[in-house]
């Protein structure tokens, strides 16, 4: 046998044993449209929404506000998110509802005396929470592009909060688990236990006062969170406990729509969030890096594609720490960082052989972002497209109710750099660009992303994960391009992650074998590490809609419970 047919069969083997080790569930087929998400019962909702005669970002707008209900660690009307949107006619459109800093927040609010960063103060307190912006957002957006009544989509939603619903051992386990956490917050105690005890899987939970505060957002808009009622709710929440959310910065809020990043791989188009994402610049970088190489003919899982992949990863995460923020406070050099020439020239010095060094790629640091965030893809038969990520930042966010209004708050103001160079949660480290300034929205890296084969939409995608958003994504895209895999298998594949620093690479159990694992100690990637309980095991959460010739196949992520729903299984109410 020659060493080139012994390659190929190493390769294949490799491959196989990837998805062999992976879990890989069956997928949801759907003629009429589809629906991803980590919830099934907001999937369920949408799916409704689609088969009632809505278009998909009606039924994005209703998941986002069902989630809000019945997945709350990162479904929220407290926090934020990026939503990217492809229209029948071929419009592409992506709308920031990012939070922003309060106006009385300073560079340095989390500092002592000493200069040191005070543990807590950005993630467990009021003073963690930026200006929310979810609700802003899927107004704004239905508004513009749906087709039905805001009182029609988040209907539902009033519904689940009011009724209740059962509780999965999913949901109830994670009560149980965060029940210290809200041990300091009668508001949060309220919601999250039957009077200081767990919820049990099975009973039924119900929120009335997050029901009152859908209603009157139902009623009034916009109006019914950023003003009235609920607006002197939150205010009182924040003076009560220290924070500086005023009633101004509530006022002032503005969803911001952007110009989707535009990337071209391989002969398809990749349209994705801009900043103050870093999901659609890095995604749009690395896939620059990789596209002069032939991953197919290399292997899925094969050591060369790996390390390929990371020390695209590696040069992708040094610039995000260095030139990533606010494009409307900070010069973020989007052309330079996206285009073909720059992404050669930073991949110049890469070897096929051999691990490149952190620290000697580039004198820069990266910004800490919350595991718990969730995302939501949906496609229609029309031909809209909407890929939806939103979050709290860390799990259940501050873990702050607020009181009286049902809903928590997000501690998002940890994504900012809040002592230059100084690692996060997540040892993700940053500068200038994402420096806390009042009205400024803090880095993310949530990657809502939808690819496009002859000018229509093939994939919808996206994750939570923090840090490993995009690198997530950036492999259900190359598994769907480069390796040919159908949705179930691009979305169950066992992933891998590194963000330049800290410099190791983190990777799910099954992502190498024990020969590839050798292969990549000899190139010099010394640090392999599984990934740790805190991650709960896995990477992402890619709950994704992939059209094909039979129709739209969508995919929950199987390392999660949720869902993909088709309209045509339902009967719309």
């Amino acid at each position: 046998m020659s060493l080139f047919s012994a390659k190929v069969l190493l390769n294949l083997f490799l491959f196989c044993a990837v998805l062999a080790h992976s879990q890989t569930p069956k997928s949801v087929f759907d003629s009429q449209g589809m629906v991803a998400s980590r919830s099934a019962i907001a999937s369920e909702v949408g799916a409704k929404i689609l088969a009632s005669g809505g278009n998909a970002i009606d039924a994005a707008v209703s998941v986002g506000f069902a989630l809000a209900v019945t997945y709350p660690s990162a479904g929220n009307l407290g926090g934020g998110g990026f939503m990217v949107i492809r229209l029948a006619d071929g419009q592409l459109i992506a709308n920031d509802h990012r939070e922003k800093a309060p106006e009385k927040a300073t560079r340095d609010m989390y500092l002592d005396a000493k200069g040191e960063i005070v543990d807590g103060l950005s993630t467990k307190s009021h003073l963690a929470s930026g200006v929310p912006g979810t609700v802003a957002g899927l107004i704004d957006v239905l508004k513009a592009y749906g087709s039905m009544e805001l009182a029609e989509v988040i209907q539902p939603a009033i519904d689940l909060a009011k009724d209740g619903f059962i509780l999965d051992e999913d949901l109830a386990g994670q009560f149980k688990r965060r029940l210290e956490s809200f041990l300091n917050y009668p508001a949060s105690l309220k919601v999250f236990s039957v009077d200081g005890e767990p919820y049990e899987p099975g009973d039924r939970f119900s929120q009335p006062d997050l029901a009152g505060t859908l209603e009157r957002i139902k009623l009034a808009g916009k109006s019914g969170f950023y003003a009235g009622e609920t607006a002197d709710l939150i205010v009182a929440e924040m003076k009560n406990g220290g924070g500086i959310i005023s009633a101004r910065d509530l006022e002032d809020y503005e969803s911001k729509w952007r110009r989707p990043i535009m990337g071209e791989y391989r002969g398809y188009k990749v349209i994705s969030m801009p900043p103050p994402s870093s999901g659609g610049v890095l995604l749009t970088q690395m896939l620059n890096m990789l596209e002069p190489y032939e991953l197919r003919k290399l292997g899925a899982g094969s050591s060369e594609v790996i390390h390929l992949m990371i020390e695209a990863e590696r040069r992708a995460y040094a610039d995000r720490a260095e030139h990533l923020g606010d494009s409307d406070f900070y010069n973020v050099p989007i052309e330079m960082l996206t285009s073909k020439d720059y992404a050669r020239e930073r991949f110049a010095d890469f070897d096929p052989n051999k691990a490149s060094v952190s620290a000697d790629i580039f004198a820069g640091v990266a910004a800490r972002e919350g595991l718990e965030t969730t995302h939501v893809s949906v496609i229609d038969a029309m031909g809209n497209a909407v890929a939806y990520t939103t979050t709290l930042n860390l799990s259940y966010g501050s873990k702050i109710v607020v009181n009286g209004a049902g809903f928590l708050l997000n501690n998002e103001m940890d994504d900012f750099s809040a002592k230059e160079n100084s690692p996060n949660a997540f040892g993700l480290l940053g500068r200038k660009a994402n420096a806390i300034e009042p009205g400024k929205r803090m880095l993310s890296s949530m990657t809502p992303t939808i690819v496009l084969k002859n000018e229509k939409p093939l994939l919808v995608t996206g994750s939570p994960g923090g840090s490993t958003i995009i690198t997530t994504v950036l492999q259900i895209v190359s598994n769907v391009i480069d390796h040919e895999m159908n949705l179930a298998e691009a979305v169950s594949a066992a992933r891998f992650h590194h963000q330049w620093q800290p410099d190791r690479v983190i990777h799910e159990k099954t992502a190498f074998s024990d020969t590839t694992k050798v292969e990549l100690a000899k190139m010099g990637h010394k640090n392999l590490n599984e990934v740790p309980a805190f991650y709960g095991g896995g990477i992402g959460d890619g709950n994704s809609v992939l059209s094909t010739d039979i129709g739209f196949q969508g995919m929950a992520d199987p390392r999660n419970d949720g869902a993909a729903v088709g309209p045509s299984t339902l009967n719309a109410d």
